[in-house]
């Protein structure tokens, strides 16, 4: 069933049946072969990476960072020898990460170099809701210099290549425009025309179902409604913030997020990473209150994912 706006009801009664179930068991592991994946236990990969007591909830440290980064380290390299089928992955504090010495702008371009991946691309999904990035964690200026033939063909393939995946049949893929109305046919900007509509009839004659330029203000109504199955984004926030409007239902009454379901997914690597599609909330740390239920779609992400490579 496809939700709609305003609709939480089915990510509220799967938190209402997780809270109602027992609490888990968690149980020190020092390798995947140690691990029992008994129900109602959490194996840890416990790699004594950091002193727990020693570290504040809440606060910003390269010891914190540190560890953050040797951890999906080590999940990468575990996925890398096929020893794990998937890698999930939890919000990672990009200051911490930079205080420890590791100079990434994120999980994807940490996956990216440890795997040799050189062309991959963002996609985020919540329910039947897709859409992927030709290009991320770039200023503005960048983002729209990097919007070339080359790299929107290679992002289009991707996107179907995960529909594909995903089983999704038949493969309807929404490509944006950079500018506004699309260009206007060159009179708000060129794009269109010199990059993306090259690149859409490219990926048309490879066979692939591919629409666009179309409207940015328009395309995302379109494809929640069933016209297409992914949206190709030109840059970072153009497909971010249609995606967490959907996703993000904050309650100022309660002060509280009511739901936070969207899911971050990594194109084009050689393993599968799937993730939550929200920051690391330093101000509920330790308090018990977060939001699970990006968490919960993620973890199901990564096994469709796993089950159509088996």
């Amino acid at each position: 069933m496809r939700r709609r706006a305003g609709d939480n009801r089915k990510g509220a009664r799967r938190q209402d049946d997780i809270r109602a179930l027992p609490p888990a068991r968690t149980r020190r592991v020092d390798s995947v072969a140690g691990a029992r994946f008994e129900y109602g236990v959490i194996d840890v990969y416990d790699q004594n990476l950091a002193d727990v007591d020693a570290l504040a909830f809440g606060k910003v440290c390269p010891e914190g960072g540190e560890a953050a980064f040797q951890a999906v380290k080590k999940v990468i390299q575990l996925a890398m020898a096929g020893e794990i089928d998937a890698t999930i992955t939890n919000p990672l504090n990009k200051e911490a990460l930079n205080l420890s010495g590791h100079h990434f702008s994120g999980h994807t371009e940490i996956y990216a170099q440890l795997t040799n991946t050189k062309d991959y691309c963002m996609m985020l999904a919540d329910e039947g809701m897709r859409v992927v990035h030709v290009s991320t964690h770039v200023p503005l200026r960048v983002a729209c210099e990097r919007c070339k033939k080359e790299r929107i063909v290679h992002v289009i393939r991707l996107a179907d290549n995960v529909l594909k995946e995903l089983g999704v049949s038949p493969r309807r893929i929404a490509v944006a425009g950079l500018n506004p109305h699309a260009g206007e046919n060159g009179l708000f900007g060129r794009e269109e025309i010199e990059e993306i509509a090259p690149a859409v009839e490219l990926a048309r004659c490879e066979g692939i179902a591919a629409d666009g330029p179309l409207p940015p203000d328009t395309v995302f109504s379109k494809t929640r409604g069933g016209l297409y199955d992914i949206v190709v984004a030109m840059y970072h926030d153009q497909g971010h913030i249609p995606m967490k409007v959907l996703g993000f239902q904050y309650d100022s009454a309660i002060d509280k997020w009511k739901s936070v379901s969207g899911v971050n997914i990594t194109l084009g690597l050689p393993i599968i990473r799937s993730s939550v599609d929200h920051g690391t909330a330093f101000d509920q740390a330790g308090k018990g209150t977060a939001n699970e239920e990006s968490l919960i779609n993620a973890i199901d992400y990564g096994i469709r994912l796993t089950a159509e490579n088996v």
